[in-house]
């Protein structure tokens, strides 16, 4: 079956910066509707045409992928504001109450640093300003369901942020 908008794609995929370090491999393959929300423009419109087996290389500038780095999603939030617990890593759907009140509410804020007084929290995605090289392979296409199509997702996207577990390495 040929990759078209509104079918869903097996993909496995390497993921570096341009001078080559890996950013996140996938190894066992994870399924995205296309003519959805689960992939990137740039993405959707390399896989046109393909069939499962294929391999397609892809340069990303940060415009096409993760956007721009934006300084003013970074913030500086009083310490006592957070859990005893508290990791690097760590993310936080929102900012917390009584956090900045003019820091955007549906952002994913990950800790970036953690002092005794404060912690600074960045609402950027892990790879905003960075070009990427992506090596996808298509394992299987597949036609979608209406729930799928309906929903505009198969329910699972690396291509949004995720909260993560601390020390997890991991973009997806």
């Amino acid at each position: 079956m040929e990759i078209t908008p509104q079918c869903v794609v097996s993909l496995t995929w390497t993921l570096k910066d341009t001078l080559g370090e890996m950013l996140d491999e996938l190894t066992d393959p994870v399924e995205f509707l296309v003519g959805g929300k689960d992939l990137l423009p740039r993405i959707e419109e390399a896989l046109q045409g393909h069939e499962a087996g294929d391999r397609i290389d892809l340069h990303l500038e940060p415009e096409e992928a993760f956007g721009d780095y934006n300084e003013q999603l970074v913030f500086l939030e009083g310490r006592e504001l957070f859990p005893d617990l508290l990791d690097e890593g760590m993310t936080f759907e929102g900012m917390p109450p009584g956090g900045s009140a003019d820091a955007p509410r549906d952002v994913l804020y990950t800790v970036t640093e953690i002092y005794p007084e404060h912690v600074v929290l960045d609402g950027n995605h892990p790879l905003a300003g960075i070009a990427i090289r992506l090596a996808l392979k298509v394992e299987a296409v597949r036609e979608a369901t209406e729930e799928e199509i309906g929903r505009g997702s198969t329910g699972t996207s690396f291509f949004t942020v995720q909260p993560q577990a601390p020390g997890s390495g991991l973009l997806h």
